[in-house]
């Protein structure tokens, strides 16, 4: 079971992406204590985001993670953003945490790569889906 605590994970994904949408409803099945919301990249929520925290690319090759708890928010990129959703996640999902002992830029290399494949290899959406009445609480504009 994931550790019960104030931190709230909002992980921004590229909407129209195939992978990225099964991803989304993967997280939302498997989040008990309710720390994932989620927003397009493509969506006002993102472009919020952006003004406070220049780091985050326009780029729509890679999921971010904006953590908040404690009054503070912390951004994760990329292969970090992977490994801090990893953490939150059941057992057996959790366990692929272990990667995290890869070096950085080697876990970020492989990342880049399927991200320049994810189109090829699983679609792309027209538009980003209007999520369900369920998820309207958990998957922000």
């Amino acid at each position: 079971m994931p550790p019960a605590h104030d931190t709230q994970l909002l992980i921004l994904f590229d909407g129209v992406c195939v992978f990225c949408d099964g991803a989304v409803r993967f997280l939302m099945e498997r989040d008990a204590t309710g720390v994932f919301h989620f927003a397009p990249l493509q969506g006002g929520t993102a472009a919020q985001l952006r003004a406070r925290h220049p780091e985050i690319s326009d780029d729509i090759d890679s999921i971010v993670v904006v953590e908040t708890g404690g009054g503070a928010e912390r951004v994760y990129q990329r292969s970090e953003s992977i490994l801090r959703v990893l953490a939150e996640l059941p057992a057996p999902w959790r366990w692929f945490r272990v990667l995290g002992v890869l070096p950085r830029p080697l876990l970020d290399l492989l990342y880049r790569a399927f991200a320049r494949i994810r189109y090829r290899a699983f679609g792309r959406l027209d538009t980003c889906r209007v999520p369900s009445t369920a998820e309207r609480t958990r998957i922000l504009p």
